[in-house]
C-alpha cells in the first residue's frame, strides 16, 4: 500500500459508518475531509481499535465524542445514559466491528480480503493508540447531525 489511500479503499469505510450509523441508532453523520492523523492519539473521548489481517496487516478504530456517543447508543439500546460506562464501552466495540466489518465486505469485492480480530476499547481523549507503528494513519471524520464527533482511522503495514 502506497502511504497515501485512495478513494477506492475510502470509499468502503465512508459507506459503512454513514450505514451503520443510520440503521442501528437513526443517526444521520456527515463525511468531511480526511487527514492524517500525526498525533497517534484518540482524539474522541472513547474509542474501539481493531486489528485487522488478509490483504495487508493493519488497525481500524473508531472514535466517538461523549455527545456522539451518548446520543449512538441511547438510540441503540433505547436508554437515557448521561456518562460514559461499560455498556457505552461495549457497543463502541459492537460499532467498531460492524463498522469494519462492512467496509471489509466492500473490500472483499475489490480483491482486498481482511479478517478482524477482536476490538478493545480504550476511554480518554488524548490516550496513545496501537496503530502500526511508522504508518500514516489515515483519519476520516465525520459530524454527527445532533451534536459531537466520530472519527475512523485505518493504518496498514507498508
Amino acid at each position: 500500500m502506497p502511504r497515501s489511500y485512495d478513494v477506492n479503499f475510502i470509499n468502503p469505510f465512508l459507506s459503512a459508518v454513514i450505514n451503520v450509523l443510520e440503521t442501528m441508532a437513526n443517526v444521520k453523520v456527515k463525511p468531511e475531509r480526511p487527514y492524517i492523523n500525526k498525533h497517534r492519539t484518540a482524539i474522541g473521548d472513547v474509542t474501539g481499535i481493531l486489528e485487522i489481517s488478509g490483504y495487508m496487516n493493519g488497525v481500524i478504530s473508531l472514535t466517538l465524542t461523549k455527545d456522539a456517543v451518548l446520543t449512538i447508543v441511547n438510540n441503540m439500546l433505547f436508554e437515557n445514559y448521561t456518562e460514559i460506562n461499560d455498556d457505552i464501552a461495549d457497543a463502541v466495540g459492537e460499532l467498531t466491528n460492524m463498522i469494519s466489518g462492512q467496509a471489509r465486505i466492500q473490500l472483499s469485492e475489490q480483491g482486498m480480503k481482511f479478517q478482524a480480530g477482536t476490538p478493545k476499547v480504550i476511554i480518554g481523549k488524548g490516550k496513545k493508540l496501537d496503530h502500526i507503528k511508522d504508518a500514516p494513519i489515515l483519519a476520516i471524520p465525520f459530524s454527527v447531525n445532533t451534536g459531537g464527533n466520530v472519527v475512523v482511522e485505518v493504518s496498514f503495514e507498508m
